[in-house]
């Protein structure tokens, strides 16, 4: 039971609570870490590290992955997709296809990125999203971040589709909002999806109905990032 098996996360859950769901396909004591956080919207690859494969738990983590968007502009929200607290913006400008490309290139390279204030991160040995819940603003910093490309797939107000390449701890969601910021329009993530971590697909992706003989014939070697 030592490999890496890819789950293809269902929107609406967390990220443990998979966890919690393969669990039950292994036997007790099996020891299995998932490699990087998706928020209860998105949906897409989640790889867990089953057994030795958890000590390379972190080099996966490091890995370059891929996410699918679908930004809408004109409106804002709390947590900057549209699980927060929506709020509209009738009067919104209607940006050209021309003005979003033009901005695109700002946000590819090694950028500063203020993540959201909804997020994993800890302040003071609290999460972020722990303190934003009780109404507690939240103090975080800029951080250096890599964006590998974004593709522009389609636009139709108010609905923007990207393809987005970028390093570890990019928040997609501060993309959506810091686009719609420069636009003056207002920005967030109405839909996402991770796609690939490094050698990792989606179309590799068990679904939380598989049984224990599906999940466990779906595994992964453990080679298989060694040999990357």
């Amino acid at each position: 039971m030592n490999g890496f098996l890819v789950v293809d996360k269902p929107g609406g859950m967390t990220s443990r609570a998979v966890v919690n769901r393969v669990q039950l396909w292994f036997p007790r004591r099996t020891k299995i870490g998932h490699t990087g956080t998706l928020d209860p919207l998105a949906t897409g690859v989640l790889v867990l590290c089953i057994g030795t494969a958890t000590k390379l738990a972190d080099r996966v983590q490091a890995m370059a992955k891929q996410y699918e968007t679908r930004v809408r502009f004109g409106a804002t929200s709390n947590t900057d997709d549209a699980d927060g607290e929506v709020v509209e913006s009738p009067s919104a400008p209607v940006p050209t296809r021309e003005a979003i490309e033009q901005l695109l290139p700002q946000f590819v390279g090694m950028i500063e990125q203020l993540p959201p204030q909804f997020s994993a991160l800890k302040v003071q040995g609290q999460r972020a999203y722990e303190l934003a819940r009780r109404g507690t603003e939240v103090a975080l910093q800029p951080r250096p971040v890599r964006v590998d490309s974004i593709q522009l797939v389609n636009y139709e107000w108010p609905w923007l589709d990207l393809i987005i390449d970028c390093g570890k701890g990019t928040y997609v969601r501060s993309i959506a909002r810091d686009l719609g910021e420069r636009l003056g329009t207002g920005g967030l993530v109405q839909s996402l999806r991770r796609t690939r971590v490094g050698p990792f697909l989606a179309t590799q992706g068990v679904t939380v109905q598989f049984n224990a003989a599906e999940a466990c014939a779906a595994m992964l070697p453990v080679d298989t990032i060694r040999v990357q």
